[in-house]
């Protein structure tokens, strides 16, 4: 009679555990894949909204990303907007997904959900780039207002008047930029909106302030 032999190979609970999670629920350490992609800034660049244009925009999110430990190689996109004779759409800028936060966690799969009601932005997932909660409606200092220049749909936003600050150029109090709720709730045409609330009251650091705002802005890797 033929024997087959049977060897135990010892697996520890906790690796049976990690298998079986679903990729959200598996340490950043453990997938490579969850490298940071997206992050809130934790600072603007402190001249209200003139951020130094698209190009000063972008470099301010690479200089973040590499204080935050983020890896190398990547090529950071603010997600703003512009107007005029060239615009440029937020959504264009920022490649096509999927981004994680600082904690690894997915905020978003592609474009369109990015852009859905069930997009994983919201105060709890637009974390900095060191991986803290950033302060909202509520809190001892309100910095909720996120510059975009955007609609809902990730498109620039065509109102009346300003709605990018001369296209991240101005600090003037005569302006105005469309701001999103990054934690999703308070006062606009759009209060739950992440990316497309209301106008600010004007373009400088202390402008941006009075209507909970504080120059900040989010930034994707592209690819």
């Amino acid at each position: 009679m033929r024997r087959t032999a049977f060897f135990l190979v010892p697996v520890s609970l906790g690796a049976l555990a990690l298998a079986a999670a679903s990729p959200e629920a598996v340490p950043r350490r453990v997938q490579e894949a969850d490298t940071m992609t997206f992050f809130l800034t934790s600072r603007g660049p402190g001249d209200g909204a003139n951020l130094g244009g698209l190009d000063g925009a972008d470099a301010h999110c690479a200089i973040l990303a590499e204080e935050g430990g983020g890896a190398s190689g990547l090529t950071w996109r603010a997600y703003l907007s512009t107007v005029g004779d060239e615009v440029v759409h937020a959504k264009d800028r920022i490649g096509s997904g999927p981004w994680h936060n600082a904690n690894g966690v997915m905020v978003a799969r592609d474009l369109n959900h990015l852009h859905s009601e069930e997009t994983g932005l919201g105060k709890e997932g637009s974390l900095s780039e060191a991986g803290d909660v950033i302060s909202g409606r509520g809190d001892d200092v309100n910095r909720h207002d996120i510059l975009t220049g955007s609609g809902m749909d990730g498109s620039a936003f065509m109102g009346d008047g300003d709605t990018t600050c001369s296209n991240w150029t101005s600090n003037a109090s005569d302006g105005s930029a469309r701001v999103g709720h990054h934690d999703r709730i308070g006062g606009g045409e759009n209060p739950n909106s992440w990316n497309s609330a209301h106008g600010s009251r004007g373009c400088g650091q202390e402008d941006l302030r009075g209507t909970g705002g504080d120059g900040l802005f989010y930034c994707f890797a592209h690819r």
